[in-house]
């Protein structure tokens, strides 16, 4: 049985249930109307594919225009509807001007039930082709806003970086989940498009979801899509970013940050590979390359009862961990030549330079939000120096920030430690949280740290 909606509206009972009768056979769902006053409502609580509607509800009218004029509400209410119009007058004139209304086809009463099933098949086509139109244009849209994202090349020569590469290489052409671990600031999102663009699915779309900026309630209709009506703000359907991405590369940065009853949710579509929009019943099968991020201890947490295990073996086949950039200092320069020019060129400032002993201060910082501080740091440098060379390093990384090594009495790495997370706690008013987020570990982590040195 074809599983279509269809919708009749008629003031005549008998042709109703005559047209019950016969298509219920042949589609999951017919429902009958004689009132159109209730079109508003009907439209507004379900979806239907093919819309079968009247064009007289008088006695003694056969004008039409009570049929021009639901046929304009109905499509004011889904531009996307579907209608075949029924008369029993198949003036020329009546129907051309149905069909520059937005309508799509017409019967003539009394019908032969294999032209109107005919009409109804035919119209089903138009219906299919509408929704897949407008999945191609919003992914059109997702596509285009990623691409115009901002980001740079994965730049690196140091020997843990080339580890980093080197693992890309391998993983990146097979359809293998990846599982991308690093602090904050170090560049996972850079590494699932390095995946994405060496992969066979480079032709398709990249789709980014950062989950730590989605609520609880919006998660299944960002995630999975919704039908139209099947909340206050669903005033279409729309696919979600699993089936946007279908084809494609989907990146889930953040993970970490999902309760356990999503991280339920979120296994059952990767286990499945098919998703139920939010109102429908309907399993949709979803083709997409997994890569996953987080900057948080996934296996302390499994070990809290914080992460779902099995969700973790389903996400990290193969697990790809960046370095902070406080251990790849050889690659600093590279980096900050980059945004050097990169900034130079944007506020029109080409042809600057970074100080010698500058650079020397840059490498020995410790840069607790790696890249990501690098990057506004020359950015600003760039914007505040006065002349083509940068000779202050107080306009990168200020004057009173700990370093990873004085020139005199060098530290331990515990020294380094406990300085660093002194400081971190001083930038963050004392708040634990926060600075365990900047560090890139769980507050009980921290709170381990802080007892060790005695903090």
């Amino acid at each position: 049985m074809n599983p279509s909606r269809i919708l009749i509206i008629d003031d005549d009972r008998d042709v109703l249930e005559t047209a019950r009768m016969f298509l219920k056979q042949e589609f999951s769902v017919v429902r009958i109307e004689e009132n159109p006053k209730s079109i508003p409502d009907i439209l507004k609580n379900n979806e239907y594919d093919v819309i079968l509607l009247d064009m007289n509800f008088k006695k003694g009218v056969n004008d039409g225009e009570e049929g021009f004029y639901w046929l304009e509400q109905i499509m004011k209410i889904d531009p996307q509807a579907v209608v075949i119009l029924i008369t029993a007058y198949g003036e020329v004139d009546l129907a051309v001007k149905a069909m520059k209304n937005g309508a799509t086809d017409f019967v003539l009463k009394p019908w032969k039930n294999q032209k109107l099933l005919a009409t109804i098949l035919s119209a089903l086509q138009l219906r299919q082709s509408k929704k897949e139109v407008e999945k191609l244009k919003i992914t059109q849209e997702k596509l285009t806003d990623e691409i115009n994202h901002p980001y740079t090349d994965f730049i690196g020569e140091s020997p843990a970086i080339q580890r980093v590469h080197e693992l890309i290489d391998r993983v990146a052409i097979t359809d293998a989940d990846v599982l991308v671990l690093g602090e904050n600031g170090t560049g996972k999102e850079l590494v699932a498009r390095a995946l994405h663009r060496q992969s066979l699915r480079k032709n398709n779309v990249f789709i980014s979801v950062d989950l730590g900026s989605i609520t609880e309630s919006l998660f299944e209709s960002e995630l999975f899509g919704h039908t139209k009506g099947s909340f206050t703000d669903a005033k279409q359907d729309k696919p979600g970013r699993f089936e946007i991405a279908s084809g494609g590369t989907l990146f889930l940065d953040e993970i970490g940050n999902l309760s356990l009853s999503l991280q339920a949710k979120l296994l059952t579509v990767l286990q499945n590979r098919k998703v139920q929009r939010v109102g429908s019943n309907k399993e949709i099968p979803v083709d997409f390359r997994l890569v996953c991020a987080t900057n948080m201890p996934l296996n302390e947490m499994v070990v809290e009862k914080k992460f779902r295990q099995d969700l973790l073996y389903r996400i990290n086949t193969v697990e790809i961990r960046i370095p902070p950039l406080r251990e790849r200092i050889e690659d600093i320069p590279l980096l900050a030549e980059h945004f050097l020019q990169r900034y130079g060129q944007k506020y029109k400032r080409q042809g600057m330079k970074i100080d010698k002993s500058v650079m020397t201060k840059l490498k020995s910082y410790h840069w607790p939000g790696n890249i990501r501080e690098l990057q506004h740091a020359v950015e600003r440098a760039v914007i505040l120096s006065d002349g083509k060379s940068i000779q202050s390093a107080e306009l990168l990384i200020g004057g009173n920030i700990p370093t990873l090594k004085k020139e005199t009495s060098p530290l331990t790495m515990d020294d380094m430690e406990k300085q660093f997370i002194i400081q971190s706690l001083k930038d963050h008013d004392g708040h634990v949280s926060n600075t365990a987020k900047t560090m890139g570990v769980t507050r009980t982590a921290l709170y381990r740290r802080m007892k060790k040195h005695g903090i």
